[in-house]
């Protein structure tokens, strides 16, 4: 019985830290842009270039977490917009 409890509170430890080492995300894009004060094209251009990282971010991401098909493009759909906030 002590085997079980240890060997559970050994994997939440696991499943915490693994969680731990994903990044916390930061600010929107949108939010960046607004503390930048960035308008016209060179808002464009932050925006572009922001949702491009974000979306191979999100790829990667989702790569590791084995996702494939509708999972992974659901995923990766949800996490691009938030990551661009909006």
């Amino acid at each position: 019985m002590l085997r079980l409890i240890i060997a559970a509170i050994a994997a939440c430890v696991l499943v915490v830290s693994a969680n731990a080492q994903t990044p916390a995300p930061t600010a929107t894009c949108k939010a960046q842009a607004a503390e930048k004060k960035l308008a016209g094209a060179a808002f464009n251009s932050f925006m572009k270039k922001c949702e491009d990282d974000a979306s191979k971010a999100c790829d990667a991401s989702a790569t590791e977490r084995k996702l494939a098909g509708a999972a992974k493009t659901s995923f990766a759909k949800k996490c691009v917009s938030d990551a661009v906030g909006g």
